[in-house]
């Protein structure tokens, strides 16, 4: 394959627009909390690849650019998010404008590295000063009628239910001939901040200081370890067959628990392990929410960042049994659903906690798709859509575990790590090691205390990680 300095690629422009919508009339909404944070940085620390992520998949069957192109920039016009923009001064705060221009880059089949493609993509950021936190890429494979697309966004604008809402836009714009039809209004960024406004804080306050008790608990599932001379972020992935994953969902369902509260409970496992205690300790952990489990209409179909990460701190009894252990994850988060619209940094704020919480991230992702009926429409077109793949952002935190779902039930488990934290070999072990209780917890009925359950892994030294950073704080 070609190397970058020589890419050829085509950029394709459309100046085909829909009327933006008649009541855009507020033109910016403050920013706050981590939104702020992840804006913040990318206007600092452009080139780091930190808060974006990518989406891609394959298109199959004839793809008109231009096309495809007014498609996109229709869905542009229409969603507000798509047109915005970070500003700092006099406070921090997005901005909508008024027009946007959507740009399309086409490579030719051969003149570009996939793999190569995705990082430079990632790595060349975003001006977050300037509207656009979505670019597309469009990369022609050597198979006729075979297209790669890659969606390139920015975390701190855009979530991944975000964009999977603008590719189901954008295809009923490509089948309407590249403008998308009807002009309903429905809820976008401008409503949630409103009625985020509205919101009364003291129950969630209530809520966030009696489930974050005093005292330290577990953060991490390492043990201290030494330095790792490395640097960057680095990426450990193992994978559940579709065999494997499909009895772990049935032995979860056969207790009334998600597949993620058996991922958490493995989880909170290794942070206790890795707190080489004997008796009970609390652990804590961030999970992802939707953040759209909210009481606004049709807040399911809602563009902006949403998606948020609350900390989940349970108490780890070693004579518990493995179902109690469960049963109470499952609980809390249930418990926490009704407040998926707080910030990490109210609740730092309430609490008092002088270091962020948490250390560590747990990710459990629906596997998309695309719509029964959309795929149909398709079809009549002579187009078909494979699979979606989705990368997450890096967290800003020492290791994260992403767990996605693929098109054939598989499961692929990535822990995602700050390698001048967590080195390559640990973060494989650790990764390793869920894998090992995830595969164990179907052969148990339940009753099992958590200890026994911890003997599985024998003398095995839980993997390490190097002391935090003075400049990050963790």
């Amino acid at each position: 394959m070609a190397r970058s300095s020589r890419w050829r690629r085509v950029r394709i422009r459309t100046d085909r627009r829909a009327a933006v919508p008649a009541d855009a009339s507020r033109l910016s909404v403050p920013v706050t909390g981590r939104r702020y944070e992840a804006l913040l940085d990318s206007a600092v620390n452009r080139c780091t690849g930190r808060h974006v992520e990518q989406v891609w998949w394959r298109w199959y069957g004839p793809l008109d650019t231009e096309r495809f192109a007014a498609a996109w920039q229709s869905v542009t016009d229409r969603e507000a998010i798509l047109r915005a923009a970070f500003e700092r001064k006099p406070s921090p705060h997005i901005v909508f404008h008024p027009h946007a221009r959507n740009r399309v880059t086409r490579h030719p089949a051969g003149t570009v590295d996939w793999d190569e493609l995705l990082d430079r993509d990632r790595l060349h950021g975003f001006d977050v000063s300037r509207p656009g936190p979505l670019r597309v890429t469009l990369v022609d494979t050597e198979a006729p009628h075979s297209t790669r697309v890659l969606l390139t966004f920015h975390n701190g604008l855009l979530d991944a239910r975000s964009v999977s809402v603008l590719l189901n836009e954008f295809s009923r714009a490509y089948l309407a001939g590249g403008v998308l039809p009807g002009g309903e209004r429905r809820p976008d960024i401008r409503d949630w901040v409103c009625w985020l406004e509205r919101q009364d804080t003291v129950p969630a306050q209530d809520f966030f200081s009696r489930a974050l008790p005093g005292g330290a608990p577990a953060v991490l599932p390492l043990l201290p370890g030494p330095r790792t001379r490395q640097h960057g972020r680095g990426r450990a992935v193992a994978r559940l067959t579709a065999t494997e994953a499909d009895r772990l969902h049935r032995w979860a369902a056969t207790r009334g628990l998600p597949d993620s509260s058996v991922v958490h409970a493995a989880w909170a496992l290794l942070l206790y392990r890795a707190a080489n205690a004997t008796g009970p300790v609390p652990v804590s952990f961030g999970i992802t929410v939707s953040g759209r489990g909210i009481a606004l209409d049709c807040a399911e179909r809602l563009v902006g960042p949403l998606r948020a990460c609350l900390p989940v701190t349970v108490l780890v009894d070693p004579a518990w049994s493995i179902s109690r252990l469960l049963d109470v994850l499952r609980d809390r988060v249930l418990d926490m659903a009704v407040y998926e619209w707080v910030s990490q940094g109210q609740i730092q704020e309430w609490t008092g906690r002088p270091t962020p919480v948490p250390q560590s991230l747990v990710s459990v992702e629906p596997t998309p798709c695309w719509p029964a009926d959309l795929r149909a429409q398709l079809a009549v077109n002579g187009i078909h859509f494979g699979p979606q793949h989705v990368d997450g952002a890096y967290p800003a935190l020492p290791v994260a575990l992403l767990v996605r779902g693929g098109a054939d039930g598989s499961r692929t488990l990535a822990a995602v790590h700050d390698r001048a934290r967590v080195s390559d070999a640990d973060a494989r072990l650790l990764v390793d090691q869920c894998v090992r209780l995830l595969l164990h917890l179907p052969t148990l009925d339940g009753s099992e205390p958590v200890t026994e359950v911890l003997g599985r892994f024998g003398a095995d030294e839980p993997p390490r990680a190097a002391p935090a950073r003075p400049d990050t704080g963790y």
